[in-house]
């Protein structure tokens, strides 16, 4: 499996190919290479791709402790991504009685997207706050707005689950928090299976431990309906735009009667693809 990163090097913008669980990279300098444009240019063939962003240029080695890595093919004006996705997707919280789309919500803009290490913002006030462990889709809107699939992630939506379980009717507003995202963007078909453990640090203390299944083969919808109307809706469909849509989640702490507070630190491991994510929560 090809895992694409983009990273900052000794304050120049750097990408590179391999393993979220490389200890040295091998990074090329992004200089004007296009890699979004690549990628809609090789329209899914991933040694295409690779051989039009590396063709006569040497990887430099570079330990992965010095560089700062950033939300996989993020654009550089905010405005031109799109962070969203769906909820109660997975078959352990809805039924065959389920038959409707699920409920789709905004999150926010490119900002919101948090790589391993900076904090996840909670509005303030927040009622109750959760993790949720999910698989993060990676679409490229091309200039005629058609989407394109590019590869997927991992991801931490944070949520404020108390306010929706208050209300319901207020599912917009408990996912206005930052989403942590992984950097690696895996260039493959989405994942069937998925499985990981999440570890709630407070006080740097474990406080709270849990694991989670999801991927594919766990969703209660069809992935290819679910995207299909997502996309149906041209509004979202403004060219250059990157999407990262977030598939929903397994059982959280919040399940488990726990409640997150402002400086816990949630670290998440999707163990089946060595991704790590480690984000403290600032919840005013």
């Amino acid at each position: 499996m090809t895992v694409l990163y983009e990273c900052v090097h000794q304050g120049e913008r750097h990408f590179g190919l391999g393993s979220p669980e490389d200890t040295v990279l091998g990074l090329y300098p992004l200089g004007d290479t296009d890699l979004r444009g690549a990628l809609l240019a090789a329209g899914g063939d991933t040694e295409a791709f690779i051989n039009a962003v590396t063709e006569g240029r040497t990887p430099l080695p570079v330990p992965a402790t010095d560089v700062r890595f950033r939300p996989p093919l993020l654009p550089e004006s905010v405005g031109d991504a799109l962070v969203s996705g769906f909820m109660a997707t997975h078959n352990v919280k809805v039924d065959d009685s389920t038959q409707t789309q699920p409920n789709w919500f905004f999150k926010g803009l490119g900002d919101v997207l948090k790589v391993p290490g900076e904090p996840l913002r909670a509005p303030a006030g927040s009622v109750a706050l959760t993790e949720e462990a999910e698989v993060v889709l990676v679409y490229l809107t091309d200039e005629h707005r058609t989407p394109h699939y590019a590869g997927y992630t991992f991801g931490n939506d944070l949520t404020d689950i108390g306010r929706f379980k208050r209300h319901n009717g207020h599912l917009s507003y408990a996912k206005l928090c930052d989403a942590g995202v992984a950097p690696w963007l895996f260039l493959g078909t989405p994942p069937r299976h998925v499985a990981g453990h999440v570890t709630i640090e407070r006080d740097s203390t474990p406080a709270w431990e849990g694991t989670f299944t999801t991927g594919i083969k766990a969703l209660h919808y069809g992935l290819r309906d679910m995207m299909s109307g997502l996309f149906s809706h041209e509004a979202l469909l403004h060219p250059g735009r990157v999407h990262y849509v977030y598939l929903g989640a397994d059982r959280s702490s919040f399940h488990g009667g726990f409640t997150m507070a402002d400086g816990d630190r949630v670290e998440m491991r999707f163990t089946t693809h060595g991704v790590r994510l480690s984000n403290p929560v600032s919840a005013p």
